[in-house]
């Protein structure tokens, strides 16, 4: 059994800064891709930013230069820096990754409970 568990949503003003985190635990043997979504109210759930293991990154243009995505591979850990937030980023933030939890087990996608972030003055 694979869990992913999330922390670190919040109240933000706008031009705020927060950092998500999220670490996978359980039965793991290899890590594939991490990344974040996000669902606004009465949108579809949406690419934010994902990380190979290798570190190759890819951002949704709404957040480009603002977001950062980052990992650490040996804690199964991901995290998100969120810099000059707006109102339109206000979603709950939901980590995913793809995990192999044994090795003759394929890689199958797990998702976070979801960590609410909301931008407003």
């Amino acid at each position: 059994q694979v869990q992913l568990v999330e922390s670190g949503g919040g109240l933000v003003q706008p031009g705020g800064s927060l950092t998500l985190s999220c670490a996978a635990s359980g039965s793991i043997y290899r890590v594939y891709h991490m990344g974040w979504y996000r669902q606004a109210p009465g949108k579809e759930r949406s690419l934010v930013a994902t990380i190979t293991s290798g570190g190759r990154t890819n951002y949704a243009d709404s957040v480009k230069g603002r977001f950062t995505i980052s990992r650490d591979n040996a804690k199964n850990r991901v995290s998100l820096q969120l810099n000059s937030l707006k109102p339109e980023d206000t979603a709950v933030y939901y980590c995913n990754a793809v995990i192999q939890s044994s090795y003759d087990d394929i890689g199958n996608n797990y998702w976070g409970q979801g960590t609410q972030v909301t931008v407003s003055s």
